[in-house]
């Protein structure tokens, strides 16, 4: 995802800031030198290099043996996108780009701070956000908290400075939302992981703002495995959007993951996120969280970009009266597979859920919902709806809706509903009879359609999202 694209005055009109937006602003590489001679694939060698070089403690490492174990003997999955031409010995699974963290945008080197100002996270930043931070390749190069926030006991930092100024709260929670032996990409990940985010809220904290972290892929052939913890106490509220993008070469990147989110009783967590990937790339990202009592998780879901994508946000309903939304967008362009859902456990009494996923389907792309809802034998007086609706830009593109419902008591409501449409004709005569030209009549329904997920992002990141949804409409007609 990405953030303001031009500095805004204030009370500046907000429409024209996002007109200089184009593919190029993702697309474009920085040199990367770093990545000269480094050796590609995985290896015990380089597991214990990862671990020595971050200076970890010893059970971090033996996490890391452990998971290069069982990724080793876990098969590919056989389901879903196809991955067969993803060569997992041709990715580089750790890069440095020699920036060391701060937290002075004018501390970050000049070659990668351009990469951040094109994308708009110094100004967002300063508008809108309590927090940021970014990494590039495998590192953390920028990482800040507003000091309102760690006054009231906000914790705020990239997971390898947690791991050291927080040890005790990662080793509990870390890998324990979703274990290694969950499959093949979390227990790679659970190898090679290098950076990402740790956010924990107090008791009672409600965080007005967002917080935001960006992660960029750069070098040919990367492979990026950031690590996101974050940890909601009791009464406590947060709202934390995560980006992503990388420029393409015309080879394969790997992009494996991990969010891990854990809702206390009574706490609500908002997860925002926009996975904007090069085409490249194969986005094989795992996200679950844990609810507890009358805890609340929402989650908010663009995926667009990757060649491959393959992405299910789960929510574990463990406590009674816990609730989830899960709101997602795919856009499957030329050669495109979005194979994407969500999936949802009530395993307490009086939990409810609602799934909200939009697909787009375009130049012979492909959009898959892929969903999961099981309801427990004890889950009483539980509630579960599901809606997919498709929207079909051409006669050559393709959608389809693969649900899996497990329900094991009788005392609970469920509705599931799943369309499939093409552009209207008498919408698209209706808006050209008024001077509107074809391509933007068509990009004004797509908006229209994905509309009800959109609003729910903060202003200026909405406006964004219908912006990269245009750059896909491009060329659309015909």
């Amino acid at each position: 995802m990405t953030s303001l694209s031009a500095t805004r005055e204030k009370n500046a009109p907000t429409e024209p800031i996002f007109g200089r937006l184009s593919r190029a602003v993702f697309d474009t590489a920085n040199p990367s030198p770093y990545a000269d001679g480094v050796k590609k694939g995985i290896s015990e060698e380089l597991v214990r290099k990862i671990s020595a070089e971050k200076k970890e403690p010893a059970w971090m490492l033996e996490h890391r043996l452990a998971s290069l174990k069982i990724f080793r003997e876990k098969p590919l999955p056989t389901w879903g996108a196809d991955l067969s031409a993803l060569d997992l010995e041709d990715i580089i699974y750790y890069a440095k780009a020699g920036a060391g963290e701060t937290d002075n945008w004018d501390e970050v080197p000049p070659d990668i701070r351009r990469v951040y100002d094109r994308l708009g996270i110094p100004e967002a930043e300063r508008t809108m956000l309590a927090g940021v931070g970014a990494q590039y390749e495998s590192e953390v190069v920028y990482h800040r908290l507003k000091e309102e926030w760690e006054e009231l006991g906000v914790i705020f930092l990239d997971m390898d400075g947690a791991l050291r100024c927080q040890a005790e709260l990662v080793k509990k929670y870390f890998m324990k939302c979703v274990p290694a032996t969950d499959h093949k990409f979390a227990a790679l990940h659970g190898a090679v992981w290098s950076g990402g985010t740790f956010l924990y809220v107090p008791k009672g904290v409600k965080v007005r703002d967002p917080l935001q972290a960006y992660f960029r892929m750069n070098a040919k052939n990367m492979g990026q495995f950031e690590h996101t913890l974050i940890i909601v106490e009791e009464g406590a509220d947060v709202h934390y959007i995560e980006g992503c993008s990388a420029p393409k070469y015309g080879s394969h990147a790997l992009h494996a993951g991990l969010v891990e989110i854990f809702v206390k009783p009574g706490a609500k967590c908002r997860y925002s996120s926009v996975e904007n990937w090069s085409r490249d790339t194969y986005n094989l990202n795992t996200k679950r969280a844990i609810v507890e009592r009358d805890g609340t998780m929402e989650w908010i879901g663009g995926n667009m970009g990757s060649g491959v994508t393959m992405l299910y946000p789960c929510s574990v309903l463990v406590g009674e009266g816990a609730r989830c939304d899960h709101m997602a967008i795919a856009f499957a362009n030329k050669g495109q597979w979005q194979d994407t859902g969500a999936k949802v456990l009530h395993m307490a009494p009086h939990t409810s859920s609602k799934v909200t996923s939009k697909s787009i389907s375009k130049a012979g792309g492909t959009a898959i919902y892929r969903g999961l809802l099981k309801i427990a034998p004890h889950a009483h007086d539980c509630t579960a709806n599901v809606e997919c609706d498709a929207l079909l830009l051409d006669e050559w593109s393709r959608t389809d809706t693969i649900p899996d419902i497990q329900i094991r008591n009788n005392d609970v409501t469920i509705a599931h509903e799943a369309t499939v449409g093409k552009l209207s004709e008498e919408d698209m005569f209706y808006l050209m009879s008024r001077g509107i030209p074809e391509d933007e009549a068509r990009a004004m329904i797509v908006n229209g359609f994905i509309e009800p997920i959109v609003r729910l992002l903060p202003l200026e990141y909405a406006v964004e999202m219908n912006r990269l949804i245009e750059l896909e409409m491009e060329g659309s007609v015909g």
